[in-house]
This record gives structure tokens, C-alpha cells and sequence, in this order.
């Protein structure tokens, strides 16, 4: 009963879903631009991957980003809070990581959310 939804990348998903719970991972598919515009890039890809299988941002109980640039952080969270909205109802938890990633990929997010209707 895993749903899961192929991504560009061999052996992996971009998101899987089991039940209530809905899973996923993006990168910015422009490693061109720096670190603010990768994090608007993969957010906009989180949030159509999270609707594919029945969720969205309001719907997010745990997010982690992976960061090449840790001193770019600020670059990342303008567009974490831009994305994520005002509501504090609706903010994950989050944590963020400084990790080395391949090649010009500046910012790896994750989430885990719900689906309402499945609740």
C-alpha cells in the first residue's frame, strides 16, 4: 500500500506516501543561481510534489534542509519564511544541516506531512 512517485534520479522517489503520511525530497533543478534562488526552486517543487499525494505546506510536521553554505543560511530562511507563510499555525518543525552536496547543489530539502483526508 506504498505509493510512490518516480523522480529523475535512479534508484530513488521523489516522494512516497504510506497512509496518512506523505514524503518527499527536491533540489533546484537551476544549480546556476545561489543559494536563495535554489531554496525558492526546490520549495516550489516540494510543494507540487507534497500536492501530488494529496498534501501541501500547511500540512508539514517535520522539514530538514541540507545546506553547502551554511553562511548563506540567511539566504535560505528569506525564502523559508516567504514560502511558508505568516501563520505560525502552519510552521514544521524544522532543522537545518551544513553537508557537503554534489556538484553545484547548494540547498537539499526534506519533508514529511500529512494528508488531511486520510486522517
Amino acid at each position: 500500500m506504498i505509493e510512490r512517485v518516480a523522480g529523475i534520479y535512479k534508484g530513488r522517489s521523489k516522494s512516497s506516501a504510506y497512509k496518512d503520511l506523505v514524503f518527499s525530497v527536491a533540489t533546484s533543478p537551476d544549480t546556476s543561481v545561489g543559494t536563495k534562488a535554489q531554496t525558492r526552486q526546490a520549495l516550489e517543487i516540494l510543494s507540487a510534489n507534497l500536492e501530488d499525494l494529496g498534501s501541501s505546506t500547511e500540512h508539514i510536521l517535520s522539514a530538514q534542509v541540507f545546506i553547502a553554505r551554511m553562511n548563506e543560511k540567511p539566504q535560505m530562511d528569506e525564502a523559508w519564511c516567504s514560502w511558508i507563510g505568516p501563520n505560525q499555525a502552519n510552521w514544521p518543525q524544522r532543522a537545518c544541516l551544513g553537508v557537503e552536496l554534489e556538484g553545484d547543489v547548494l540547498v537539499e530539502i526534506t519533508a514529511v506531512a500529512i494528508r488531511p483526508q486520510n486522517c
